[in-house]
């Protein structure tokens, strides 16, 4: 299957999908997508503009999963570090919703949208939500309960051990929220074999 993975970060989603799959990554992070790389050296990764490399190449994939930026949405950032913390609010980033309108109507194939739960009601009603993730996409996905991902309370050390990554010889920072990042692997895999049972 060749599989579009955009806004890849490090790979928590990819990290159990194995080998037998063709997969393109796409981050605008270099030194994030260097990372990656590094965990999935048989991956092609792309340092550019998800946003754009979707529009420009939705046509060639069988699947596409798409984790646009979620700060702007997290209620978390409304609620804890723009209430209490003194962050300065900003506008929700319309590209999640403009690329969940985009392949509902042009994406023949399997297709994905993944995002935080947000702090208003969302302008386009999940498929499902899992954990704290809310998911956009035109397969059925089924409940599943796993273990927390300790997005709130988790450090370092913890995170790694949840993921599966080891970050300790990299000189990069914000450590901790590149792994909070990540959605767990094991939600990642689970979504795959719900995937196989519509192709």
């Amino acid at each position: 299957m060749k599989i579009l993975n955009l806004y890849s970060g490090i790979g928590g989603n990819r990290k159990l999908w194995g080998l037998e799959h063709k997969i393109t990554s796409v981050e605008l992070n270099p030194e994030i997508a260097q990372i990656y790389s590094d965990f999935f050296p048989n991956d092609e990764m792309i340092v550019g503009d998800a946003h754009q490399y979707l529009l420009d190449h939705y046509k060639e994939y069988d699947f596409i999963w798409s984790s646009p930026p979620c700060q702007s949405h997290s209620s978390f950032r409304k609620n804890i570090c723009v209430r209490y913390r003194g962050t300065k609010p900003k506008y929700p980033d319309m590209r999640l919703y403009q690329e969940i309108i985009f392949m509902q109507h042009h994406c023949a194939c399997k297709w994905i949208v993944e995002n935080v739960r947000p702090y208003y009601q969302p302008l386009i009603p999940p498929s499902v939500v899992i954990q704290r993730h809310f998911f956009w996409c035109n397969f059925e996905i089924k409940e599943k309960d796993f273990e927390s991902d300790l997005i709130r309370s988790g450090q370092i050390p913890s995170l790694s051990k949840i993921h599966g990554f080891d970050l300790s010889k990299y000189k990069i920072q914000n450590k901790r929220r590149i792994l909070r990042n990540c959605v767990l692997p094991e939600l990642g895999l689970h979504i795959l074999f719900c995937l196989r049972r519509f192709r």
